[in-house]
């Protein structure tokens, strides 16, 4: 779906949502009378340094004009921009102060729900869709937290090593099923029904106030001990208080 699609299937009263530069910024009204906050990526553009900066200063708006408006982020993003000029300036803090600005949102009562409708990897997916409280698919899109050939660079695992982990292991895959494997997507939408509908339903559940993707990874069988793991982690540090 195009993210005009999207838009006209989520907010089917109008909307005053803009495309600028590759950045998703807005709102749309709600069925309750509410409204959502709505800010993101197009284009499979690149986060940088300014890109980070816009966004965050988005989410900091929302918690500052207080209540509880929830926050949409919509991506279909390319990777962090690849450049010197982002590195040095410090790209890795501007990426961190947006997926903190999004928690701090969530903690204090803004439901941040992440739609992924394109491709995204790297750090422009994790300091976005995977810093919402609950992150939501189309069909057809492209996640990565890192391609193949950037992970064997860190690992020092060969291309083949790797390509034969993604066959039975999701954490080494990428791709939408296996990311929803893992937890990191909790429901994939049908883009021949309302998106308004679907929306509203997520919206209507209570929000989680723990992140409980590992325990989704769990049951859907992609990451089988990292729940175990932090809860025992947990509980060693509480025996150690």
């Amino acid at each position: 779906m195009t993210l005009d699609n999207i838009l006209a299937s989520l907010f089917p009263r109008g909307h005053d949502v803009i495309l600028e530069r590759g950045l998703i910024s807005g709102r749309g009204p709600l069925p309750d009378g509410g409204s959502m906050a709505v800010i993101g990526v197009d284009g499979r553009a690149p986060v940088g340094v300014e890109e980070a900066t816009l966004l965050s200063s988005h989410v900091l708006d929302v918690i500052k004009s207080g209540g509880n408006e929830p926050i949409l982020v919509l991506i279909d993003s390319d990777s962090q921009r690849m450049s010197k000029r982002d590195e040095l300036l410090g790209l890795n803090e501007f990426l961190a102060h947006l997926a903190k600005c999004l928690i701090l949102a969530d903690k204090l009562g803004h439901r941040t729900i992440g739609l992924l409708y394109g491709h995204t990897a790297a750090g422009a997916f994790i300091a976005t869709a995977l810093a919402t409280q609950t992150l939501l698919a189309l069909p057809g899109a492209e996640p990565a937290v890192m391609d193949l050939p950037s992970m064997s660079r860190v690992t020092k695992l060969s291309i083949e090593v790797l390509q034969e982990k993604a066959k039975s292991t999701p954490v080494f895959a990428p791709g939408l099923d296996n990311l929803a494997q893992t937890g990191a997507v909790a429901i994939t939408l049908n883009p021949d029904s309302s998106l308004a509908d679907q929306l509203k339903s997520v919206l209507s559940q209570p929000a989680e106030r723990e992140d409980s993707r590992d325990k989704l990874g769990k049951e859907r069988k992609g990451r089988p001990k990292a729940a175990d793991i932090a809860e025992r982690v947990y509980e060693l540090a509480r025996a150690s208080v």
